[in-house]
């Protein structure tokens, strides 16, 4: 590794040189598509921003990319401009299948992410987190790890900061920490972090995949460029993820119950086991026995948070990292927004935002995490997946359901006859209907299944909605 972090300077000024004077489209000016036009102007490219939006929806980065010399189009994608061009960057939220992408491809013409782009720039150790659920806690719960064992690292991805905006500050750190998602990957296909972490896959964005398999290979690609030297984090439970995909790296697994795992819960104990001669101590040497980490004080709510301290803990083990930093991280976690998150109790009834969970892969974690009765709220835009998941649990744990937006009719009709359930136009009188027929000991849980834009921006401003209308009770 170098000392900042970034590739050799021999191998750094080959890749950045190729891009002087190529016409390069980049696709979406949201943040990451902005960071790529400076890091393309600054290789001296000719750049075109093309986003979909309207100017007024994107007046603030519009001014930047005019100001850096780059041409814009906006209110649609222009067929002579991506077909002209000599590579093609897609920003994550943009769809890889859109028609003139296809197009371009067919002309031999480069369609890649801004992974792809920025990664082979990192020499540091990048450590990557996948998962339909629980990425962002677990890439969370890893840099504090790291913040307090000392350790110099950069934390962006699919959270926070754009990769690309690392390469450009040349910033000086020991690890690159990536929360990576699925339209990440399929667009990065030399992607080649040096620690993966595959959490779970569960049904989710097939209204972009063409089934739950193509969703499925799209996280297990994450693995595909990894070698001997490098590890490979799996959830052992997950029926969805066998456990040979034909990877070359080390295999680590970690479990609820299977103490064959490298890393797995004693639930009566309420320990955590790491082992395996994977773990290097503090002063490398590698550890027989591995740790114990009790999480008895973690903060954390819910079984499927301890499956991300399991992943966590392995990352830190794999990194060396002593085994006092790694307990006080589980001791002292606040969690994150909107990701079961206690709001207030109110009249002997708790309330909990999970704004979050907007598959239904995440409702059933939640779910799972409570063991008196629950006043479901669940609803927004469908994202094509199955609700089946669900029936066992809300009959066994669900006293009422609550179906608010888009979606409300279609989700009763799968699950609307297994209790007492409520369709209600919006979130205001789904809490309203919440309020009157809650009983002290009941758990009133936010928790989607769905997509927020129906009627939000995003599943912050739905869950900070919740929470205010929980407050002003």
């Amino acid at each position: 590794m170098s000392e900042n972090g970034l590739t050799n300077n021999t191998a750094r000024k080959a890749i950045l040189e190729a891009y002087r004077d190529k016409k390069i489209v980049v696709v979406g000016l949201g943040k990451t598509g902005l960071a790529l036009a400076k890091f393309f102007r600054s290789r001296e490219a000719r750049v075109t921003v093309s986003d979909a939006d309207c100017a007024e929806n994107l007046e603030e980065n519009l001014a930047a990319v005019k100001e850096l010399g780059c041409a814009v189009e906006v209110g649609g994608h222009t067929p002579e401009t991506f077909l002209k061009a000599d590579l093609i960057v897609l920003s994550p939220g943009v769809p890889e299948n859109l028609d003139i992408l296809g197009q371009a491809r067919e002309r031999g013409i480069p369609v890649v992410g801004e992974l792809e782009i920025a990664a082979p720039l990192v020499s540091a150790p990048i450590i990557a987190v996948t998962g339909t659920n629980g990425k962002t806690t677990t890439t969370e719960l890893i840099c504090a790890i790291m913040k307090r064992e000392g350790k110099k690292f950069f934390k962006g991805g699919n959270i926070g900061t754009p990769l690309i905006e690392f390469v450009m500050s040349k910033e000086r750190v020991e690890y690159v920490v990536l929360e990576v998602s699925s339209f990440q990957l399929d667009t990065a296909p030399s992607f080649h972090p040096q620690i993966s972490v595959l959490l779970n896959i569960t049904e989710d964005h097939l209204d972009r995949y063409s089934s739950l398999e193509e969703y499925r290979k799209s996280k297990v690609s994450i693995f595909k460029n990894q070698n001997q030297s490098d590890f490979a984090i799996i959830n052992a439970d997950d029926p969805l993820l066998p456990k040979d995909f034909g990877i070359t790296a080390h295999t680590l697994l970690f479990s609820k119950e299977n103490a064959k795992a490298h890393a797995f819960l004693d639930k009566k104990q309420e320990v955590i086991i790491c082992k395996g001669d994977f773990y290097k101590d503090g002063e490398g040497k590698v550890g027989e026995k591995g740790a114990v980490f009790n999480f008895r004080n973690t903060k954390l709510v819910g079984v499927h948070n301890l499956e991300n301290m399991l992943a966590a803990s392995l990352v830190a083990f794999c990194c060396g990292i002593g085994r006092i930093a790694i307990q006080e991280t589980i001791n002292n976690f606040p969690g994150l927004p909107h990701r079961l998150q206690f709001v207030r109790e109110w009249n002997k009834v708790r309330f909990y935002n999970d704004s979050k969970g907007t598959n239904v892969g995440a409702v059933v974690k939640a779910l799972e995490s409570f063991s008196g009765p629950v006043v479901l709220l669940a609803g927004g835009r469908d994202k094509g997946g199955s609700y089946d998941p669900l029936v066992p649990l809300i009959k066994e744990k669900v006293r009422a359901l609550i179906l608010f937006g888009e979606s409300r009719r279609h989700i009763a009709e799968y699950l609307g006859d297994l209790t007492n359930t409520w369709l209600v136009e919006n979130l205001d009188e789904a809490v309203r209907v919440a309020t009157t027929i809650c009983k002290p000991g009941d758990v009133v849980l936010l928790s989607p299944a769905c997509a927020s834009f129906d009627q939000y921006k995003n599943y912050q401003e739905r869950g900070l909605h919740f929470e205010a209308l929980v407050r002003s009770l």
